[in-house]
């Protein structure tokens, strides 16, 4: 089969490609990414030769660029990675997540109908229910549970679930959606939650925590989520929606104190800093369904998962100095100076 992945050169879609190219050698995968900030041509460098991998660099929603690709590649599958997906980037800037989210979204899906495809699948995230509350952890997202976004990201990533949907419904598109919890792991870029707080540690910097650090996230080994995705877009029913999630429940002031004791440092190195606008409180995803309907669970437990992830980073720094030394530096400074 021929697989079009778009974003995969982001951290998820990135680790996707490495799974697919390495686990089905007779599929031709087929990335495309436009290569903004976060796309990162050396987390493809391990793969870029082999022979059932073909790069584009493209914008999804600069129609005619898909379209040509489509013309010339006429996929059985589209996975689509692609979005703006860091929350405080949306604060500042939110049309260019509408663009990337929603307008890209609609190109793909256009592509889809009009060279036709056997599957598109959908990645979107459990932010589009909002949060829960910290005082009820008997509450998890279902499939069921309304969207109820906070912020422009998950807004947009909400507006493009819901135009895959009616995709399904007007046009009997073959759509498929996931909705999944904090993934970590190699090649997760440094502005994020614990890249960042790794890069800052060995680099002898303090951690910035948001609040009290009382917040709790579901975090989801990406090797875990790749299976997940693989198993939907191979075994998953049209038109349904599947939520991922990891069974790992952490505050994120659990998770710097993990991320210091593995790293032989002290709480000393914690900064709490003024919180973000609209932080939602606490995810937690019910992936019964997953489970039940294709068989999948997470197979990676917090505490091993970690390790490897920081293990990475250690075997790795060139990939992530490379990333902090230029103009993410710039945007580190204007989120957490004098806060």
């Amino acid at each position: 089969m021929k697989i079009i992945v778009t974003g995969g050169a982001g951290f998820i879609g990135g680790n996707f490609c490495h799974y697919m190219v390495n686990t089905y050698e007779e599929d031709q995968i087929i990335c495309i990414d436009k290569l903004t900030y976060a796309g990162n041509m050396e987390t493809l460098a391990p793969i870029l030769e082999k022979e059932n991998f073909t790069f584009y660099k493209a914008d999804i929603a600069d129609r005619k660029a898909i379209f040509e690709i489509f013309e010339k590649e006429h996929p059985d599958i589209v996975i689509n990675f692609a979005a703006e997906s860091h929350v405080d980037r949306s604060i500042l800037d939110p049309e260019v997540f509408l663009r990337t989210n929603i307008i890209g979204t609609s190109v793909m899906l256009d592509a889809c109908r009009e060279y036709g495809i056997q599957r598109y699948h959908q990645v979107s995230t459990d932010e589009v229910y909002g949060d829960l509350p910290l005082d009820r952890p008997d509450l998890f997202f279902t499939e069921e549970t309304p969207l109820h976004t906070s912020r422009p990201y998950s807004a947009s990533k909400a507006s493009a679930d819901l135009l895959v949907q009616a995709y399904v419904r007007t046009y009997h598109l073959p759509c498929t959606i996931s909705r999944c919890s904090n993934n970590y792991g190699p090649y997760h870029f440094p502005e994020k939650f614990i890249p960042l707080m790794i890069a800052n540690v060995l680099n002898d910097k303090k951690i910035p925590v948001y609040g009290k650090g009382e917040n709790v996230r579901d975090w989801l080994y990406v090797e875990d989520h790749c299976i997940a995705i693989d198993q939907i877009v191979r075994k998953g029913t049209v038109g349904e929606i599947y939520n991922i999630g990891g069974h790992n429940e952490k505050t994120n002031l659990e998770v710097a104190k993990t991320v210091l004791k593995e790293l032989g440092k002290g709480e000393e190195y914690i900064d709490y800093v003024t919180d973000r606008p609209g932080h939602d409180r606490r995810y937690a995803i019910d992936p019964t369904k997953i489970h039940e309907e294709l068989g999948w669970l997470p197979g990676t437990p917090f505490e091993a998962g970690i390790k490897k992830t920081i293990t990475w980073y250690l075997e790795n720094r060139a990939w992530w100095e490379n990333i902090i030394s230029g103009d993410y530096q710039n945007y580190y400074e204007k989120m957490y100076k004098d806060r």
